[in-house]
């Protein structure tokens, strides 16, 4: 099971916050197979796991841990594939953000879940899903997409936006400063949410690049896109999708809650997975099994947090159940089966 992908638009803006620092990107690239002809195909996609090694390596190279918000500050929003050129015909501000949660799924998906939007008569909160536990491979991620929809959104206002409120889930860190020009107000962290807020009077703002017509277009191109991409998903399939943002927590998911998420009677539920021949049960197992390989393969994370991220009560319970599925215990598989995501 893959942890997640995103396109490798995504790497553009990374490259130009390198260069923003006086320094070639391009080594760095090629460290990760993305030369001029990977960055060019069409479609082309990179695996979160890479994506966050990419980052810190980036980091670490510019000496500048704020690097994800200045990656924000430069980033395009053709840089998002079919997504982004469609909400840049958006006719105002709030249709273009509206684009940009809906048909997300085109441009990077996580097993961890969606951004959202959520609307209210004073205006409207744009939120990041968690990807909790943070670390140094992951904050850049956050302060990336936080800044980067600030300037996404503000491309095509005649003005510049500034949030209302920014909230993000880790601690506050060294380069706080760095967000002050996004946000009029105190900007929080340790919150909640990962998560933007833009006022009434900025969500109004009309694109003056609007062009009905193809506005409408590109619309029905995304629609179509996105449906391609859930159309042949079994039961099965769907399940697999809705555990990964629900075991995070040291918590696990029951029959009834994703009975509910998938809006189906809970004995329905039961009924049709009978029908394809498996129970509520193996599919949580058999999540948890792959996802915790990749996880042991692909990341850094401790073993603990592992065990958070994938619903079990103590680090020892995971310990217990990965030695049940594997004949290994989780330092014996990192150690013979480490390789590059």
């Amino acid at each position: 099971m893959r942890l997640g992908d995103l396109s490798v638009g995504f790497v553009h803006s990374l490259a130009d916050a390198v260069r923003s620092h006086g320094l070639d990107p391009q080594p760095l690239l090629e460290q990760y197979g993305l030369d001029a002809a990977r960055l060019g195909q069409a479609g082309a996609r990179l695996s979160i796991p890479r994506y966050m090694r990419l980052g810190h390596a980036a980091i670490q190279l510019t000496g500048n841990p704020a690097l994800g918000v200045r990656m924000g500050q430069l980033s395009r929003l053709s840089q998002l594939g079919l997504a982004g050129v469609t909400a840049a015909q958006a006719p105002t501000v709030r249709e273009a953000a509206r684009c940009l949660i809906r048909f997300e799924a085109l441009y990077g998906s996580n097993y961890r879940g969606q951004s959202s939007l959520h609307e209210d008569a004073q205006g409207a909160w744009l939120r990041f899903y968690s990807i909790s536990p943070y670390n140094a491979y992951n904050r850049f991620v956050v302060d990336s997409i936080i800044a980067g929809w600030l300037t996404h959104l503000s491309s095509l206002s005649p003005q510049p936006l500034r949030a209302e409120r920014i909230e993000i889930e880790f601690t506050e860190p060294e380069y706080r400063d760095s967000y002050l020009h996004l946000s009029d107000c105190s900007i929080q962290f340790g919150a909640e949410h990962n998560q933007l807020r833009l006022d009434q009077s900025s969500l109004a703002q009309r694109n003056p690049e609007h062009c009905p017509s193809t506005w409408q277009l590109l619309l029905a191109l995304c629609e179509r896109e996105l449906e391609q991409l859930t159309r042949t998903r079994s039961l099965r399939e769907r399940i697999t999708a809705l555990l990964g943002p629900l075991l995070n927590g040291g918590r696990e998911p029951d029959l009834e809650e994703v009975a509910a998420r998938l809006k189906l009677p809970t004995w329905t539920l039961r009924r049709k997975l009978t029908e394809e021949g498996t129970q509520f049960r193996a599919i949580l197992n058999d999540t948890r099994r792959d996802l915790a390989m990749t996880y042991i393969r692909d990341t850094e994370l401790a073993f603990g947090e592992i065990a958070y991220l994938l619903g079990f009560a103590s680090a020892e319970a995971f310990q217990r159940a990965f030695k049940r599925w594997n004949s290994q215990t989780p330092g014996e598989f990192r150690r013979t089966h480490r390789q590059s995501a």
